[in-house]
């Protein structure tokens, strides 16, 4: 049972790091910086853009856009960091960097991307696609869960508003799916 209770503690921890992070980084960015840290964010093709894959799910370009982003990060992130904190850790990191260096690759010219969605959108990937690697029950229940509940949002993978980086959705949901590929063959 203790290790249970230091299990979650580490979990929540890590997770209101991670939130607190991108909040304080908002309120610097908004009321010190003036916005000047999104320009830390990926810029498309273009050397010093390459900087963004490692900041841009921090940085986001306003209390709005973040508040948007915190809850399905926490959610999500929650449910695979409950099958193990390393795999949160390893899920993550593939999915910021498959999806980072996609933007980099592919999205729009003369344009910076930020948020936290490209991750959120690859945590989608990973649960709706690890039932379909290992087959086992728990991750069928987590993805029906999670499609019942988030997979209208797959929409965001495609061009449709700008402003929105769907380029940043689409690399982040891909690079969820190779993470379910990954995990399961460890």
């Amino acid at each position: 049972m203790k290790a249970v209770v230091v299990e979650i503690r580490t979990q929540i921890l890590m997770l209101g790091t991670l939130v607190g992070l991108m909040w304080g980084l908002e309120i610097l960015d908004t009321f010190v910086f003036r916005q000047g840290l999104d320009l830390l964010g990926i810029i498309p093709r273009q050397a010093i853009g390459l900087r963004g894959i490692l900041f841009s799910p921090f940085l986001h370009g306003n209390f709005a856009h973040l508040s948007a982003n915190t809850v399905p990060f926490i959610i999500l992130g929650w449910l695979i960091m409950s099958q193990s904190i390393a795999n949160f850790v390893s899920v993550s990191v593939i999915c910021m960097v498959l999806g980072g260096v996609g933007t980099w690759l592919f999205g729009a010219s003369n344009s910076v991307h930020i948020g936290a969605s490209g991750v959120i959108f690859g945590y989608l990937g990973y649960l709706l696609a690890r039932y379909y690697f290992d087959r086992r029950v728990s991750s069928g229940l987590i993805a029906l869960f999670v499609g019942a509940t988030y997979g209208s949002v797959l929409w965001g993978v495609l061009p449709s508003m700008p402003g929105i980086s769907w380029e940043g959705h689409l690399f982040g949901f891909l690079g969820g799916i190779v993470a379910a590929k990954f995990a399961t063959q460890r």
